[in-house]
């Protein structure tokens, strides 16, 4: 046991499960950084094996999309459609299934968590102004994006990575999952309309009310629509690498006479980036070390088999709440490479498990900053009673649509 390795891998992932660690100033990322240069620095691992270790065709795919995304958000449509949902006519139940059906969808195709960062103060706004409480369409904006998010392999980063490293069919996960998400979503609706049954309607009083977006450049839209429509035409019915496709949709989206290139590179998460390139390096390090194998052979002779599905779906749901998915994802993936079901069920517990707590995803916690910078608190109390029956139900979904697929 190399007790190095052992304390740094501890460490990081505590401060997974913190976020950030008392008197320092260090997000997810920040910690998972300082994880890999102290492994470097302790030799442990070597420059070339850090190097070695980052799963390029992941980082690839994963920046590819966020260009793509950027396109939607600098072309203003994000701002767009959260000013038509908040005006859209009609009684609330309606609004409500425009939030969850448009947030699922554009989550499947598109970062959920700039699709929640973008249109939840919109939404939050234009409810306040028509005398309706925000925070049930709030909640549905952030569920219906974790959930809808699910559907495909570039919904989410844990997605991306599971497709990649497991080499995954785009249409054939999509057969495993669209049903659970298209399901999971008329969960959102429900559960959000029992909750707040009662009642609509509550006069709620902002700090700010002005929220102006970005301007809709119909142009820039519609260039980022083909696009995307393009990109997803070659992940399903063209035998290319996703990365190089991915890649080559950023490259034409940067070639452009009127959004400067840094524009659309600030809009790139490249936290979320170093976060995987540090994870990358720990999780060789842990790996190589033989530690975690010695690990899943001690809970194999408790009885307790994370190859197994039922036991890989259930570690996943838990460790996703406890350090977040990508994380829980990275360490379990070397774990669940022997089982043919292991993808699907990695994304979609994983994914879904995000509902549970606001501090399970990050487009739950994007949504109440977003919320409190208006004035709208949300608390974890109520968002656990939307999100805990949205997660056991959606979950309880996928595991019998994955026990049907396999039987």
């Amino acid at each position: 046991m190399d007790t190095t390795i052992l304390i740094v891998f501890a460490t990081v992932y505590a401060g997974m499960l913190l976020g950030e660690f008392p008197g320092l100033a260090l997000d997810r990322a920040g910690v998972a950084l300082l994880g890999a240069i102290a492994l470097v620095a302790t030799g442990r691992v070597t420059v070339g094996q850090a190097w070695n270790a980052v799963d390029v065709p992941t980082i690839a795919l994963l920046l590819g999309l966020m260009v793509v995304s950027a396109q939607f958000r600098l072309g203003g449509f994000y701002t767009r459609i959260g000013r038509w949902l908040a005006e859209h006519e009609g009684p609330p139940a309606l609004l409500l299934a425009l939030v969850v059906g448009v947030a699922g969808l554009l989550s499947a195709l598109l970062a959920n968590d700039i699709v929640c960062l973008a249109m939840a103060p919109i939404l939050a706004v234009g409810c306040a102004r028509r005398g309706l409480d925000p925070v049930p369409f709030l909640l549905a904006l952030a569920a219906a994006a974790n959930v809808g998010s699910a559907a495909t392999l570039i919904g989410n980063p844990q997605n991306m990575l599971i497709g990649q490293t497991l080499h995954l069919s785009f249409h054939g996960y999509m057969l495993d999952a669209l049903v659970p998400s298209l399901l999971g979503l008329g969960i959102v609706w429900a559960v959000v309309a029992w909750r707040f049954r009662r009642g609509w309607q509550r006069a709620v009083t902002l700090t700010r009310t002005e929220q102006r977006g970005l301007a809709f450049d119909r142009w820039q839209t519609a260039k980022g629509v083909a696009i995307l429509a393009s990109l997803i035409t070659v992940f399903l019915f063209v035998p290319v690498p996703r990365e190089a496709a991915a890649l080559t949709a950023a490259g034409l989206l940067l070639l452009s006479r009127r959004t400067a290139s840094r524009d659309i590179l600030g809009q790139v998460d490249w936290n979320l980036l170093v976060l995987f390139i540090g994870l990358f390096v720990v999780s060789h390090a842990l790996l190589a070390s033989g530690m975690l194998d010695h690990a899943v052979e001690g809970l194999r002779a408790t009885g307790v088999d994370p190859s197994r599905a039922p036991w890989l779906f259930g570690i996943t749901v838990a460790l996703s709440n406890l350090v977040s998915n990508v994380p829980a994802v990275m360490l379990l993936l070397p774990v669940a490479r022997g089982h043919a079901q292991a993808g699907p069920i990695l994304a979609l517990s994983s994914t879904l498990a995000g509902n549970l707590l606001i501090v399970g995803s990050i487009a739950n916690i994007i949504v109440v900053e977003q919320a409190g910078r208006l004035g709208i608190r949300i608390g974890w109390r109520e968002h656990a009673r939307v999100g805990i029956p949205v997660t056991v139900l959606t979950l309880a979904i996928a595991a019998a649509w994955l026990w049907l697929r396999a039987t």
